[in-house]
């Protein structure tokens, strides 16, 4: 039989819409594997058991009495730590907010709601998201499934580390420097980050008031897809998300890449490359050619002043955004955070202006190299291998400053530019660490990157193979 735990978002969906499966019966397999392996890999926070077998019943019940329900019904999901719940505690990974319990849902759990998705709780993350690692000193590291030593990418770490551990079928990240996508990458799932404005950021903690991101980290870019189209849309209560409308991106995904080009850029994404990372990518574009998709190699000597750019931004806004923390609980701060906060206080205002006022400039000109004659970016979403816990943890060593900023330098680009991309596992590297493609389109063409992020997968099997726990 079938472990109902590993399902994917739409496999699982599909399978209590049919009568096969009830959603009682998806949410126990999903809690019988968090009790089995959780201890070891420490991805949940705060697990909701009795909650979600409730919510699991009405749904058993509504269903029998036949009762329409949504596109995802039946499907355990849980989410970072950050996404607020009301009259729930959400620590958004820190000491500080270790009891806060917010009076408000976020939007994005809202409409999980009510498209039928079970929440089981909430999941480890980097202190207040700020780190590209996963490390986190006040709930303890998360642990990536496939190796229990190496990191699982920041920070969204639960998400990805728990989608992969086949804790649940999905869950929502966020997204500021490559928090979705690093954890997607590293622990061998799907992860998207949208256009910018895309998705609402109502009831979240915010990190970076320009340049957050909501999504999700699922199996497939199908589960991606379904997700997507849920949450995406704009929200009253975030006067930033974009007033266009949302496709139903699941029908965007016909498999067929004909009349499809990639570009891929020469700079910036392949300086001090591992070269097992640089072969797994090229390997990639094959099955993509094979689909019907051209690649070019192109310049993009924008991504300089991109990358120099998107690190001013993040640290002036997210020093502002805990000025007043940092002033009256400087000692509950691990020390790499505050010592990144402390930092951006040092930018001078008019860095900080320079960066914002390049942003739209820097968006036309990368088009301009990148996306004239072609539909889609391709590029590693690491540059290395996957970095162990202890050669990334700056608390115990601050010689491994240099290795854990590393880690997001590829993500980070694509941040500031505010355009939606896409990760997916593109195989494995010579320590049996995951190794990912990051798959980037125009602002608002998600459905384009997601289209060849699942034509991929169905020539592929990355995305389908489970670590042993």
């Amino acid at each position: 039989m079938t472990d109902l735990a590993t399902l994917s978002v739409t496999e699982a969906a599909d399978a209590f819409a049919k009568g096969e499966a009830t959603a009682e019966a998806l949410v126990r397999a999903s809690l019988a594997r968090i009790d089995a392996h959780d201890g070891k890999v420490n991805a949940v926070i705060r697990l909701d058991r009795e909650a979600a077998l409730e919510a699991a019943a009405a749904q058993d019940k509504a269903r029998a009495g036949g009762v329409r329900l949504g596109a995802l019904a039946g499907v355990p999901m849980m989410h970072k730590d950050m996404y607020y719940r009301a009259g729930k505690v959400s620590s958004c990974g820190s000491k500080i907010r270790k009891g806060f319990r917010p009076t408000v849902t976020a939007t994005v759990l809202r409409k999980l709601d009510a498209a039928g998705a079970i929440d089981m709780g909430t999941l480890n993350m980097a202190e207040f998201a700020q780190n590209p690692t996963g490390h986190n000193a006040h709930f303890g590291d998360c642990r990536n499934p496939w190796n229990l030593a190496y990191c699982t990418g920041g920070s969204s770490s639960g998400s990805g580390a728990g989608v992969a551990a086949r804790f649940f079928a999905a869950a929502l990240g966020s997204d500021t420097g490559g928090s979705i996508r690093l954890p997607a990458g590293i622990c061998g799932v799907t992860g998207i980050k949208g256009t910018q404005t895309r998705v609402s950021r109502a009831g979240v903690m915010p990190l970076s008031f320009s340049m957050d991101n909501v999504g999700p980290l699922t199996r497939t870019a199908r589960d991606a897809a379904r997700i997507m189209t849920v949450i995406a849309g704009q929200d009253p209560l975030d006067a930033t998300s974009a007033p266009e409308a949302v496709p139903d991106y699941e029908a965007a995904l016909t498999g067929d890449l004909r009349g499809i080009s990639l570009a891929v850029p020469r700079e910036w994404f392949f300086d001090g490359a591992d070269e097992v990372v640089v072969k797994g990518f090229e390997s990639a574009l094959e099955v993509l050619k094979a689909r019907g998709a051209k690649v070019d190699y192109v310049s993009c000597p924008s991504l300089r002043a991109i990358g120099t750019y998107v690190s001013v931004v993040s640290r002036v806004e997210g020093a502002t955004i805990h000025a007043n923390w940092m002033r009256e609980h400087p000692g509950d701060y691990a020390i790499h955070l505050s010592g990144r906060l402390f930092g951006g206080y040092a930018i001078p205002g008019h860095y900080y202006v320079e960066a914002l006022s390049r942003r739209g400039p820097l968006l036309r000109q990368f088009c301009k190299e990148a996306f004239a004659g072609h539909q889609i970016v391709a590029t590693p979403t690491l540059r290395m291998r996957v970095p162990t816990l202890a050669e990334t943890d700056i608390d115990a060593d601050t010689a491994n400053w240099a290795r854990h900023m590393a880690v997001s330098a590829n993500t980070r680009p694509f941040n500031y530019l505010g355009i939606p991309t896409v990760s997916v596992p593109c195989g494995f590297d010579d320590r049996g660490l995951p190794i990912g493609m990051q798959l980037s389109a125009r602002p608002f063409a998600e459905g384009r990157a997601l289209q060849a992020a699942d034509a991929y997968q169905r020539d592929t099997d990355w995305h389908a193979r489970v670590p042993v726990l």
